[in-house]
């Protein structure tokens, strides 16, 4: 089986990759880098050929979005890479040692994964930022991207793989698999004992597939249904200015807001001017029959509007009677990814960020920061919604286990 064949080639890749020191991963990721900036006009033109028949397919342009490529945006994948290069290595942590009372001396160390396998839509610039948190972290990754970025993700494969041979690494710690056929990703999640995690990144079709399919271990990283609620003391002049760059900056990504709350006692105050100006920026209004009522403009929200991610420039408005509510309707419509309150009451914030469920809670802040990049971590390679060790954007310290060293005298248990 091909795919077998491919994993045992990851695997070897990942048992060298674990025994290389820093300076030699740092080396490799800053090749990668300068490789994508060197092939930046390939690329392009690779993404121009998926480019031209997500056109003709009609690919939402949501997911256009996600897809198109320009300089600047290899430029920032290989920024990515080099943002990586300069975090410390993970592997390098160490508990410490600590001794009990037997003697045995103890320290729980960071060690890589092994093998990571990903499964991702319309989104080349996965592709790097997957084959930069594997490198460093000391894993060797299997991608299995969309039929619809093909042409793009075999471009940045082959630049990146290119510059890991150049590096004296292995360039198996980075394999594309170019079968794009249903069939093949059901048999890449059925690797038992080959792969050590499958991660799906993608829409919620895709995820729910991985998750309900899936016979190797799974991190789940989660749609974005993401809220924002404007509470009654908020100061309405930076209410506007985070809804609307929560909203607008970029509504295709999953940290994007899809629904506003506003507490009724300011929304009279507030919708109007508000909804006035994201409509002229090109946002359509979906509210509930108070936000219909207080905007001409706005269109009735329907049952599954609240539990849509729309991706596009499409706002869905409710009044809610008071925090309370507001934080009923998060309960009940989250993804658990990214939840906002805008509010000057301290109080208000701290119970709002202790009930509120999710990965990330914002007070006074966009929800478009949940960002590997933006946290710090250089990239990332997904963002987990579950309550496991890693929940929020995954980076380097996420993509490791770790293993317990013991150093004894010739003890044994009595």
């Amino acid at each position: 089986m091909e795919l077998v064949a491919l994993a045992k080639r990851a695997r070897v890749a990942s048992r060298q990759l674990a025994q290389l020191g820093e300076g030699q991963k740092n080396q490799a990721l800053a090749a990668m880098a300068q490789a994508l900036l060197d092939y930046t006009v390939d690329i392009c033109a690779a993404n121009a050929r998926d480019m031209q028949n997500a056109q003709a397919n009609n690919m939402p342009k949501s997911t256009q979005d996600r897809l198109l490529l320009t300089p600047a945006r290899v430029a920032g994948m290989a920024g990515g890479l080099r943002a990586v290069m300069e975090l410390p290595d993970p592997l390098s942590h160490s508990d410490g040692f600590f001794v009990r009372p037997n003697g045995l001396r103890m320290a729980r160390v960071r060690v890589p994964l092994g093998v990571i396998a990903m499964i991702y839509e319309a989104r080349p610039n996965v592709t790097s930022d997957s084959a930069a948190l594997c490198l460093k972290s000391g894993n060797a990754v299997i991608l299995r991207g969309g039929a619809d970025a093909i042409h793009s993700n075999k471009a940045i494969a082959d630049v990146l793989r290119g510059a890991l041979a150049a590096s004296d690494i292995n360039p198996d710690a980075v394999i594309l698999i170019e079968d794009t056929a249903r069939e093949t990703a059901k048999q890449l999640m059925g690797l038992a004992g080959y792969i050590d995690l499958l991660i799906p990144r993608g829409g919620a079709g895709l995820i729910r597939s991985v998750v309900e399919n899936a016979r190797v271990p799974v991190l789940e990283t989660g749609s974005g249904i993401c809220h924002t609620y404007i509470e009654e003391n908020a100061d309405l002049a930076m209410a506007k200015r985070i809804v609307t760059n929560a909203k607008l900056s970029r509504p295709s990504v999953c940290n994007a807001m899809e629904t506003l709350l506003v507490d009724a006692a300011i929304a009279p105050d507030f919708l109007p001017d508000l909804c006035k100006t994201l409509a002229e920026l090109g946002c359509e209004i979906r509210g509930c029959a108070i936000t219909c009522k207080l905007y001409a403009g706005c269109v009735l929200a329907t049952d599954a509007d609240w539990d849509t991610e729309h991706g596009l420039p499409i706002l869905n408005v409710r009044v809610v009677g008071d925090m309370d509510e507001a934080l009923a309707h998060i309960e009940a419509h989250s993804t658990r990814h990214s939840e906002a309150i805008v509010t000057r009451d301290y109080a208000v914030a701290q119970r709002f960020h202790r009930l509120v469920d999710a990965a990330a809670v914002y007070v006074n802040a966009s929800t478009r920061f949940t960002d590997g990049g933006e946290f710090g971590f250089g990239a990332e390679i997904g963002i987990s919604t579950q309550k496991i060790h890693a929940r929020g954007p995954v980076g380097l310290r996420e993509l490791c286990s770790t293993k317990t060293i013991i150093f004894g005298e010739g003890q044994i248990r009595e």
